[in-house]
């Protein structure tokens, strides 16, 4: 089967490695167009780009896939499928009819709960105990085609966006290589999305990571774990920007108002939540290093009853 790859970031260089790795035949790989970095605005490119390049790959990079031109490129390859992950463009439906067997889309959630851009987030802040991958058959809806294949991955109470975007990535590997075992041997059967269960991941925005200190410190543990590595979760003490890196929810009452210092020990500082504590072990004064807390605390001394 000869398939075409769509896909920028990290998270889709698993499944073109996979792909490739089982022995499919990737006729060309579409990616998003270089980016300047840094003063120097020297062109960097896409993890997936690198990755085409590494297998001799031809690489596409349209500034937009729905352009005439970008079309005309993409008949020229006679992809039977296109397999799409986190590619960063939305498809025309003149695009998604173009393969002989569609266009299928490697998500990272299990459909229909977490459509949208930002689903691993989105699962910690939520707080689920199991994500996945689905494979799904693209339509012109955002995330609401037929369900193809699905494969689960269980939430630790220690992940971050970052662990948990590591362990999909690969699993997104693993399960686009079976889904298309299972299709050539006749045993997918495609499910349509009950809509009544969806919900919606939108995209994240710096501001998601003000603490509200009113929340409980289990939701606010979440959220933290949900925004790591960004855009981070962060307060204010003294009138700086202070971003918390690392905490857990302690599960203690007190009378102190939310926002307050309540305990400091000499590996941690503790604030009142609405509903418990929130321990916070590693966190970033504006303008220094993210480090320990034991650390933080011998160079600024903060004190029970500060407020955050």
């Amino acid at each position: 089967m000869k398939i075409l790859y769509m896909g920028t970031p990290d998270f889709a260089v698993a499944a073109l490695e996979s792909l490739i790795a089982a022995g499919h035949e990737i006729v060309a790989v579409v990616t998003q167009p270089d980016k300047p970095k840094g003063r120097s605005a020297e062109l960097v490119f896409s993890p997936v780009k690198e990755c085409a390049l590494r297998h001799n790959l031809p690489v596409m990079q349209p500034v937009r896939i729905k352009r005439p031109e970008a079309i005309e490129e993409l008949k020229k390859y006679e992809a039977d499928v296109y397999v799409v992950a986190a590619f960063g463009q939305i498809l025309s439906q003149e695009i998604l009819d173009m393969p002989k067997y569609g266009c299928i889309n490697i998500h990272a959630s299990l459909l229909p709960r977490f459509r949208g851009s930002s689903p691993i987030q989105h699962a910690i802040i939520e707080g689920d105990a199991k994500s996945g991958v689905t494979i799904m058959k693209m339509d012109i809806g955002v995330d609401t085609g037929d369900m193809l294949y699905k494969k689960e991955v269980a939430i630790e109470d220690t992940d971050t966006y970052e662990t948990l975007h590591d362990k999909l990535m690969v699993v997104g590997g693993e399960a686009i290589v079976e889904y298309f075992e299972l299709f050539e041997q006749g045993k997918i059967t495609p499910i349509k999305q009950d809509d009544s269960l969806s919900t919606h991941a939108p995209m994240i925005e710096k501001n998601m990571g003000k603490l509200d200190f009113t929340k409980s410190a289990v939701t606010l543990d979440r959220l933290i774990r949900g925004l790591t590595p960004w855009p981070s979760a962060f307060t204010y003490y003294n009138g700086k920007q202070l971003k918390i890196w690392k905490a857990e929810a302690f599960d203690e009452k007190t009378e102190k108002a939310p926002g307050t210092i309540a305990k400091v020990e000499k590996d941690a500082v503790y604030v009142a939540t609405g509903e418990g504590l929130l321990r916070i072990t590693e966190l970033q004064l504006e303008g220094k290093k993210r480090m320990s807390a034991h650390d933080f605390l011998l160079g600024v001394k903060m004190t029970v009853g500060e407020m955050l």
